[in-house]
């Protein structure tokens, strides 16, 4: 009988000195997760490049092969207008488009016609707002030296900017050979950022100029973010080619945090920028998280 008095005592001491244990085990870990934040979850995006860089502290908050060397289309012709506005060539002087030869005609769209005349300034607005492709072509053309003089100077300022894995063979984009990584393109968004003109044109929703015969040409902004009063966009440049998909850069502020996003390799017409719309989204959520913990 005292056998079993002292048995039935020990298994309620066990059982009472179990229960505090997993009380204690409870408690802890709710007092844990009152005060550790939820795991942030990553944004879904559909593009196979893609990268979001903190501009004040250089580090990615968001990165999907960002290293990955691929074709950039038109994202070259920021690269081209930098080289252009080095060369510190009047912005008024009148341009001619030249006709062009047989592959760049058959890969270039364009609204504009051999023997058009432009101010280069008008070329440039027409590059950068609509990715005009004869326009570019006739501002390389005046370059000092000519086309290959500018695809030289361009090659040299990814080496100056520290592009390691970029390489461009003309100045449109229209080349498959021309390619990058979202790292590099970041460091060229941000050079870009320093030209005044390259900011304004890039982000102006239309253009209209005078063709032949006096006849308005009117042109809008590849990228219809710039035209949305959600957006905070100090450049732009879309791009595409069959080997590059749909592409995007952007430096923006979202949440007052200054930021460059790339976008690469989209497909779908909508995919780019629904893309962007989501990684705003989501930072704009990680954001406000962080400031609530």
């Amino acid at each position: 009988m005292v056998r079993n008095w002292m048995m039935n005592n020990k298994l309620c001491l066990l059982m009472l000195f179990g229960y505090a244990l997993t009380s204690h085990a409870v408690y802890a870990e709710t007092e844990h997760n009152h005060f550790k934040p939820a795991k942030v979850s990553q944004p879904h995006v559909r593009s196979h490049i893609a990268l979001i860089l903190d501009e004040q502290t250089q580090q990615p908050l968001f990165n999907k092969n960002a290293d990955r060397i691929a074709p950039i289309a038109s994202i070259t012709k920021l690269m081209t207008a930098m080289v252009v506005l080095d060369a510190m060539l009047p912005m008024d002087e009148p341009v001619s488009v030249a006709a062009d030869d047989p592959a760049v005609r058959k890969r270039a769209r364009s609204r504009l016609s051999a023997g058009m005349t432009f101010t280069r300034s008008e070329l440039l607005k027409m590059a950068l707002i609509a990715s005009e492709n004869r326009a570019m072509l006739a501002l390389a053309r005046s370059y000092p030296g000519g086309t290959e003089a500018v695809v030289a100077a361009m090659n040299a300022k990814a080496l100056e900017l520290g592009m390691q894995n970029t390489v461009f063979y003309e100045t449109t984009g229209l080349s498959r050979d021309n390619v990058s990584t979202a790292n590099d393109l970041a460091k060229m968004v941000a050079a870009a950022r320093n030209y005044p003109l390259i900011q304004e044109y890039s982000t102006t929703a239309s253009l209209s100029v005078d063709g032949l015969g006096g006849r308005a040409l009117r042109f809008s902004n590849t990228n219809p973010l710039v035209r949305s009063a959600s957006w905070d966009i100090g450049l732009s440049k879309t791009g595409y080619i069959n080997e590059a998909g749909l592409c995007l850069v952007m430096a923006a502020n979202i949440n007052e945090r200054p930021v460059i996003i790339v976008l690469l390799n989209s497909w779908g017409k909508r995919t780019r920028v629904g893309d962007a719309n989501r990684l705003r989204k989501w930072m704009e959520n990680t954001y406000a998280r962080e400031h609530r913990t």
